[in-house]
């Protein structure tokens, strides 16, 4: 290499805005939106810029929830200025928008590696310097609780469910005032708690748990190898390393034997290890699944500029060192590949192709057997999965008549769990292939008081609860992380049939403000009685994380105040 070129690439290196010269980043076309509302969610954001305007937004960033700006990035010129057209003075919730166009975001990664080579060159200390090995830095970032015992670990995370509650008793108490001396009655009784905490479950096995990993291809810092394994950092805090998986207790040994053979494969291919900084390379992922002496493996790799006669050969040789090569140890049962172009970009990443073996893999919970797809969601810890759904069970108490509304429901594995307890199940679900397994696993149990629909919960649970064969209906909800859209919770409440929901939220922190909507006062926007906590209990599902699922019963105001009223004159 001449020394104008190692001169043009220090200069790449130490230039933050390099990246602006390839044709994949948004941020070349970003505004600047000011002057929002106080209080908005950000999927209501993204839904008045691309369902309501059509305004084709790429990306949205703020700094923090309702904060009163945000930053819009789009894919080219035009479709930014008509942003820009379109939002000038647009009155939304009654403020008037402001619009800026926005310069580009440095790249993080190019600008922590500068901040550190300065201070570097001044003597300066970094918190990259502290004496910290790779394998303490995975574990501090995906286990951190690897070094407490599991006993403390349980004390920890059931304090941790203590405060989120007396946090929601302490918020719904301001939002709803007609509730307060009832909150203050239940925190009297149980600990300054808004509702009755049972006692904390878990598995007895605490390590090897989970049944499904994705794990990333990538280069090992000490070695300087490309590694299959997990990130020890993040892109934003400067770091694409990848660190393995040999010492990390939650992963099961029959996934670490399949890790460590896949990385061989890798190792001795003529294809390189993606590149996040450069966008270059290909072994991106590697994602696997396992469940009673069946793996399920998913190569996931970047195409770039290869012809499908490559990647035909690649998937041919892939099959091979699995099927009948060195790869046999794995004891793969099922092969699938998947083109990933850009990660963060759902429309950009391509549906799996089964290679080899297996379609499915088949996981048993309360005696059912359900069929597990590449792309469907299962709980990660099936032990933990049938405590989490009993506890479910426990505090809905459904009786024989009554139907179970399994909103959210993926691939029916709730609500095929309450099935036998109930008269009827109806499942929903915005997914069309979840519904396709939830009613092939309701078939495949013999199962026939079922029923799944496609659709958003907001816009089709009044004309599902229409088919409720009986009046006690029972939703029971187990959103995603961020927890169940606004309008959906308000839509629960103004339909009087039913009569309770049982809350399952594996982030109760992020699912706070559902909580409280649920028993918020009824107003020209929010119909039907109030539903309020009666009982909650924790269930962990990860252990040596700091994760908790926590579960809440929420019943109508109007019958637990006239029991309460009832118990208080029988007192009397």
């Amino acid at each position: 290499m001449s020394d104008a070129e190692g001169s043009n690439e220090i200069t790449t290196i130490e230039n933050p805005y390099a990246y602006l010269e390839r044709d994949f980043s948004s941020e070349n076309f970003k505004i600047e939106v000011k002057n929002l509302p106080k209080f908005y969610g950000m999927n209501e954001f993204r839904k008045l810029l691309n369902e309501k305007l059509k305004l084709h937004s790429n990306k949205i960033k703020t700094t923090r929830k309702n904060s009163p700006y945000a930053f819009v990035c789009f894919r080219n010129e035009e479709d930014r200025e008509n942003a820009i057209n379109v939002l000038t003075n647009y009155k939304w919730k009654g403020y008037d928008l402001q619009i800026l166009k926005a310069k580009p975001a440095p790249d993080p990664l190019v600008k922590k590696r500068k901040e550190n080579a300065e201070d570097l060159h001044s003597n300066k200390k970094t918190k990259t310097e502290e004496v910290c090995s790779q394998e303490e830095k995975l574990k501090n970032s995906t286990i951190p609780y690897h070094n407490v015992e599991y006993d403390q670990q349980l004390k920890l995370k059931l304090e941790d469910i203590k405060k989120v509650l007396k946090k929601f008793g302490s918020e719904l108490s301001r939002q709803n005032t007609e509730l307060k001396n009832w909150i203050e009655k239940q925190k009297f009784l149980y600990d300054g708690l808004p509702c009755e905490l049972l006692d904390i479950r878990f598995s007895d096995t605490t390590e090897g748990y989970r049944n499904k990993c994705e794990f990333t291809v990538g280069i090992d810092e000490d070695t300087n190898l490309p590694t299959v394994g997990f990130r020890i950092g993040s892109y934003v805090k400067g770091t694409t390393a990848v660190g393995p998986v040999d010492n990390l207790v939650h992963i099961p040994e029959s996934m670490k034997v399949a890790v460590k053979i896949f990385q061989d494969y890798v190792r001795s291919s003529d294809l390189k290890v993606f590149d996040p900084e450069h966008h270059t390379g290909h072994f991106r992922q590697l994602m696997a699944r396992s469940a009673q002496n069946q793996l399920m493996l998913v190569v996931g790799i970047h195409p770039q500029d290869l012809t499908d006669d490559q990647l035909s050969e690649f998937k041919t040789s892939i099959v091979e060192y699995f099927s009948v090569g060195k790869g046999t140890p794995a004891k793969v049962t099922s092969l699938y590949f998947q083109k990933i172009v850009k990660k963060n970009h759902r429309d950009d990443i391509v549906p799996t192709e089964h290679l080899w073996g297996d379609t499915h893999i088949y996981e048993t919970i309360m005696g059912l057997k359900f069929k597990i797809s590449p792309e469907a969601f299962f709980q990660i810890n099936t032990k933990g999965a049938e405590l989490l759904y009993k506890a479910a069970i426990e505090l809905a108490e459904p009786s024989e008549n009554a139907t179970v509304l399994d909103v959210c429901c993926g691939t029916g594995t709730i609500g095929l769990c309450f099935a036998n307890k109930c008269s009827q199940v109806l499942g929903i679900e915005v997914i069309p292939q979840a519904i396709v397994d939830a009613k092939e696993n309701a078939t495949l149990n013999s199962i026939e008081n079922s029923d799944f629909f496609v659709g958003k919960a907001e816009d089709i649970l009044g004309n599902i609860c229409f088919k409720a064969t009986g009046e006690d209906v029972i939703a029971v909800v187990d959103p995603p992380r961020a927890g169940l859209q606004k309008r959906a919770i308000f839509q629960i409440r103004k339909i009087p049939k039913i009569n309770k929901v049982v809350y399952v939220s594996c982030n109760p922190m992020a699912a706070l403000q559902n909580f409280v909507d649920f028993g918020r006062p009824e107003s020209k926007k929010v119909h039907g009685v109030p539903l309020v906590p009666t009982k909650a209990v924790a269930v962990d599902m990860f252990p040596y994380t700091k994760h908790c699922e926590l579960v809440i019963c929420f019943e109508r105001w109007d019958k637990i105040s006239s029991k309460q009223l009832q118990s208080e004159e029988l007192v009397s």
